[in-house]
């Protein structure tokens, strides 16, 4: 279940392109948009924010600029009126803040007609001065009145630091500003800002702790040669690094295709040298954020607007910019739009801390990630875990993202203050969001104040872990569901014996779930084909040898039906009316064979002084009498049933086999004769199998087709098959 995450939102009247927090209170956002330069209506703002939430259960934080009631709203505290004859504000970023004011940079075009004029004093900076706080006597929940005061602004200077371009008609503007966080050393700070649409790319680094963009504080200028461009950049300061002087940073950017990372120092007025480039073949990226001096976040999008992803990138020398871990953004983000990122606190014994990212997709969703990562952690080992997705946040597309400064309070004991972190999202809609994000104090209360920090999401496996555990127990299950399956064949009879999983249950439970097969696939009853075709060969030559020929075929088949037999017995204990079936089925077989055998070698015996073209002129006018005589015999059967009067006397038609000549043989019986008296059926009582079969041999008789119907074969008696085979087959069974 995804956690309970409260909101508050605010609808503006001008579309919105950047925000930042400030450092020190996480109460106030500063936000900039504006319709652009024109007569649209729509104005150009600078505006900072004071609001508190709440979360539903309900857990009150402290707040600044709102009574209680007022917990889940957000409200303007000061309003900046930018000229409509400039542009919109399209970046931002706040350098310092103190109790009363805060200073921010921002990026505002100048109007065509400077611009046309080569001036465009892009780069501005304000001081903005914050009201004064809720009076300390005020009651909790109880309204003190409209906040009259809006607070004093400042302008600190402009200026134009892009190079000036030749081209006519161009549209450069300043589409990324970003600030170092103040050295921890000397104070100092580095600033970026880069273009956008320009001819000619360019990054321009800057001293950030001038009080304004006036003299010579332009540190380094990074051209980047025509149609590239920026699409972002970030900044580290190197407080903890012994081989870098005082003042030195660490800055990387991305274009498109390509990531550069290098080092640079204040106050040394050089340019400074590519150290990393990380090609890419054809997706694009969009952001870039340091999380150490050596390992970077990238975000990315797939072509053809096919996803997003995020990226570790290894820019140490050992590794020369390895992808050390990635993870793909849900499937309803065609491409990613805003990113952002907080460190929380790190334990200090451990040197752990945690990551939050925040990124924004174009289906205005916001995925929320964290990443443990710490000095004794292998870049490799850093794995993204997905804390909670927030759908449709904004009602069109989002243009910035951005998280409060978690400043961590002393950990002294098992009981401490509720904290969390904010997160600012913009659009074009001209809406504000403000999520809270709650925290949770890592380990247990049980473990020493020294190895405990804050975390959004409890250290555990890593999507990666996850999905591997996940992909380990599908391969168990389906294993287990072969293996079961295999022994469930087996003691059903429809596998051979692979597991020996018959003997693992009762004979009871046995006799209740087998279904035994019979007789294994290519396992023949029947008479081979070319005994038979034999025949006519031998015909043709000396009688002994026919008669020898014949002699061995029929012994073959009987050899054949007795194995026959003899498996189908093995099984007859196990379900012995299918077994009995099968018997039956390969008496009838091996009887209709022999029967022609026989018939064969007595059509022979007869006329062996005749020609072989004469014996088989008498064996064919011998077998078409016979048919001739059943097939009459029939039909008049048939007559018989349909026209006997009323009260007329019953005859019963009978057909069974010769059992010594196995020749099919028919005739009229009156019930109670001896002729009436054998083991003989009606054709309706006779078993599927063994309609099938007498239908067979009445069609290889000749004397009955498939086109007459069974309607002529009823009150048909039909007798045994078994002939000498069928005595064959029982001595085999014994």
């Amino acid at each position: 279940m995804s956690p309970a995450v409260a909101s508050a939102k605010i609808t503006l009247s001008y579309p919105l392109y950047a925000s930042d927090f400030d450092p020190q209170n996480s109460d106030f956002l500063l936000v900039g948009g504006g319709g652009g330069e024109g007569r649209t209506g729509v104005g150009n703002k600078i505006v900072t924010f004071a609001g508190q939430l709440v979360l539903a259960n309900p857990l009150i934080f402290d707040q600044t600029l709102i009574d209680a009631s007022r917990k889940q709203t957000i409200s303007e505290v000061v309003d900046i009126d930018l000229s409509k004859d400039e542009d919109s504000v399209t970046s931002l970023a706040i350098a310092s803040s103190t109790v009363s004011s805060v200073t921010a940079f921002a990026g505002i075009n100048s109007s065509r007609k400077d611009q046309q004029s080569g001036k465009n004093e892009h780069l501005r900076s304000f001081r903005l001065e914050y009201p004064p706080q809720k009076r300390a006597g005020a009651e909790e929940g109880k309204d003190t009145g409209a906040q009259a005061y809006k607070g004093q602004t400042a302008p600190l200077g402009r200026a134009s630091l892009f190079a000036q371009s030749t081209a006519a008609g161009t549209e450069t503007y300043q589409r990324v500003t970003r600030l170092s966080r103040p050295c921890n050393i000397n104070g100092g700070q580095l600033g970026a800002i880069a273009t956008g649409l320009a001819p000619e790319g360019e990054i321009v680094l800057f001293d950030a702790k001038t009080n304004g963009p006036m003299g010579p504080w332009v540190e380094a200028r990074l051209p980047l040669g025509q149609g590239v461009e920026a699409a972002d950049v970030d900044i580290m300061p190197l407080d903890d690094n012994e081989d870098s002087p005082p003042g030195t940073f660490a800055v990387a950017y991305c274009t498109d295709l390509e990531v550069y990372v290098f080092q640079m120092t204040l106050k040394q007025n050089s340019t400074p040298e590519r150290g990393f480039s990380h090609f890419a073949s054809r997706p694009k990226f969009r952001s870039i954020r340091f999380i150490t001096p050596h390992l970077l976040l990238l975000l990315k999008n797939r072509p053809n607007r096919q996803g997003a992803d995020l990226l570790l990138l290894d820019t140490s020398p050992s590794c020369e910019g390895k992808v050390v871990n990635s993870t793909s953004l849900h499937r309803g983000i065609n491409s990613a739009t805003a990113l952002a990122v907080t460190h929380l606190s790190s334990s200090p014994t451990l040197q752990l801390s945690q990551l939050v990212v925040a990124v924004a997709g174009q289906d205005t969703s916001i995925s929320i990630f964290t990443l443990e990562y710490g000095d004794n952690v292998p870049y490799k080992s850093t794995m993204f875990k997905s804390h909670i997705l927030l759908r449709s946040v904004h009602p069109q597309q989002i243009t910035s993202l951005s998280f409060s400064t978690f400043l961590p309070p002393v950990i002294t004991g098992s009981s401490t203050s509720p904290q969390h972190i904010k997160l600012a999202s913009t659009s074009i809609a001209s809406t504000v969001v403000v999520h809270t994000l709650p925290l949770i104090l890592y380990p247990s209360p049980s473990q020493k104040p020294s190895q405990r920090r804050y975390v959004l999401t409890s250290p555990g496996r890593s999507e990666a872990a996850k999905m591997s555990m996940t992909v380990l127990i599908s391969a168990l299950a389906i294993a287990l569901g072969a293996f079961f399956l295999q022994a469930f064949t087996e003691i059903r009879g429809t596998s051979p014996q692979y597991l020996g999983a018959k003997g693992w249950v009762s004979q009871r439970v046995h006799d209740y779930i087998a279904v035994p097969y019979l007789l294994q696939e290519g396992t023949s009853i029947a008479p081979s084909t070319n005994a038979m075709s034999g025949l006519s060969e031998y015909a043709s030559q000396s009688p002994s040898s026919f008669s020898d020929h014949v002699t061995d075929t029929f012994s073959d088949i009987t050899s054949s039906v007795s194995d026959a037999a003899t498996a189908a017995k093995e099984t007859l204990y196990e379900t012995p009316e299918q077994a009995r079936a099968a018997v039956s089925s390969a008496l009838d077989a091996a009887s209709s064979a022999a029967s022609e055998l026989n018939a064969a070698s007595e059509a022979y015996s007869a006329t062996a002084s005749l020609s072989a073209s004469s014996l088989a002129s008498a064996a064919t006018s011998q077998a078409s009498s016979a048919s001739h005589h059943v097939r009459d015999l029939l039909s008049r059967h048939y007559s018989y049933r349909q026209d006997r009067p009323p009260g007329a006397e019953i005859h019963h038609m009978v057909i069974h086999d010769d059992e010594e000549s196995g020749k099919l043989k028919a005739g009229f019986h009156r019930p109670g004769t001896q002729g009436s008296s054998k083991d003989v059926k009606k054709f309706e009582e006779l078993s599927k199998m063994e309609k099938e079969v007498w239908k067979q041999r009445l069609r290889d008789a000749g004397v009955w087709a498939v086109d007459e119907g069974e309607a002529v074969l009823k009150g048909v008696f039909f007798g045994s098959m078994a002939g000498a085979v069928g005595a064959a087959v029982r001595g085999a069974m014994g």
